[in-house]
């Protein structure tokens, strides 16, 4: 596993730094005139930031799987409790990674253009969903490396 562990763990930090943070950010700010002057400047930063996060993230996942020899027990009827907590992760973060694809679509098209209200909802739902989810692939990852040890 060696330096993969660290990158994963770096990135991770990032995603779910940078997801806890604008939640709050998102939370807080209720003023739309500061809603516009504050999210077409940090948005697309925040955007690529977090896609080089997300990306960092699928690429040393996958090394790892693969490294521990897991990649193919995913494929079996294995039912130890590393497997089925492992694939219960990835599972969540396969609707992470397509929420996260919708939300920055939808962003990306809209900044520092009018939303329309069903943009609002998708946007505002992704992240919310994100958000969440992200909290279960945290939980699921402790539970797989205390497994591991």
């Amino acid at each position: 596993m060696g330096i993969f562990i660290h990158i994963h763990l770096i990135a991770a930090i990032a995603w779910i730094g940078g997801s806890v943070f604008m939640f709050v950010l998102g939370v807080s700010l209720r003023d739309k005139e500061k809603q516009k002057q504050v999210y077409p400047h940090i948005g697309p930063i925040f955007g690529y930031f977090e896609v080089v996060s997300i990306v960092i993230l699928l690429i040393t996942g996958t090394v790892m799987i693969t490294n521990d020899g897991l990649l193919s027990q995913l494929f079996t009827s294995d039912h130890s409790l590393v497997i089925d907590t492992l694939r219960k992760k990835l599972w969540i973060v396969l609707v992470i990674v397509i929420a996260t694809v919708i939300h920055f679509i939808i962003a990306f098209k809209t900044n520092n253009v009018e939303r329309t209200k069903l943009q609002n909802i998708i946007s505002r739902g992704s992240s919310l969903l994100i958000f969440f989810l992200n909290l279960f692939v945290l939980h699921y990852a402790i539970v797989i490396r205390s497994i591991l040890g």
